[in-house]
């Protein structure tokens, strides 16, 4: 089933919508949701509230590219729970968005940051500059939430490279974003 045909059940309000959209992007989104939560039933209960919540909001939205507005809302579930999780215990943290902690700062008040849509332009700006070989490493690890062997094999480059890469392109995304104006 294409998407138009998805879209147009949802908007009907036909259930099988959501059978259609979970045929085929459950497996899209159930890989988003374990890359970054690690197990099979948060993973699960993400994807689950996914097409709760697709259901939810279309209509009145209509997106351009379902694959990309549910992975998009999969992944912010998924960032969600991993969020609940770590704040339950003591000295918790996120290691994936540690990574990117160098480049974004997270303790700033509203009025001394871009809002955040201007940082994600600034970023979607700075990675089309990109070659794409990092610009597909860095989103394969840092939106999909993939290991760095995983990203590497994808890209067909060794893991010290893959490594590399990720490291020069955060340092640049940091010099690209304080050019920009935004703090970090």
């Amino acid at each position: 089933m294409d998407d138009n045909a998805i879209l147009d059940l949802y908007f009907a309000r036909d259930e099988r919508g959501l059978t259609g959209a979970a045929a085929k992007y459950g497996g899209y989104c159930s890989a988003i949701a374990m890359n970054l939560l690690g197990k099979i039933q948060d993973a699960e209960e993400c994807v689950n509230d996914t097409w709760l919540g697709s259901w939810r909001a279309i209509p009145p939205t209509r997106p351009l590219n379902l694959r990309v507005y549910l992975g998009r809302l999969c992944r912010n579930l998924a960032l969600n729970r991993l969020r609940y999780s770590s704040a339950q215990k003591r000295g918790g943290g996120i290691a994936l968005l540690e990574e990117l902690e160098e480049c974004l700062s997270g303790g700033q008040t509203p009025d001394q940051a871009f809002d955040a849509k201007e940082t994600g332009a600034a970023i979607s700006r700075f990675l089309e500059g990109c070659d794409p070989t990092a610009r597909t490493l860095f989103l394969r690890r840092y939106w999909y939430g993939e290991s760095v062997a995983d990203a590497a094999r994808f890209c067909g480059v060794p893991v010290g490279t893959a490594k590399s890469t990720l490291s020069r392109t955060r340092t640049k995304l940091k010099e690209a974003l304080e050019k920009e104006g935004v703090c970090v």
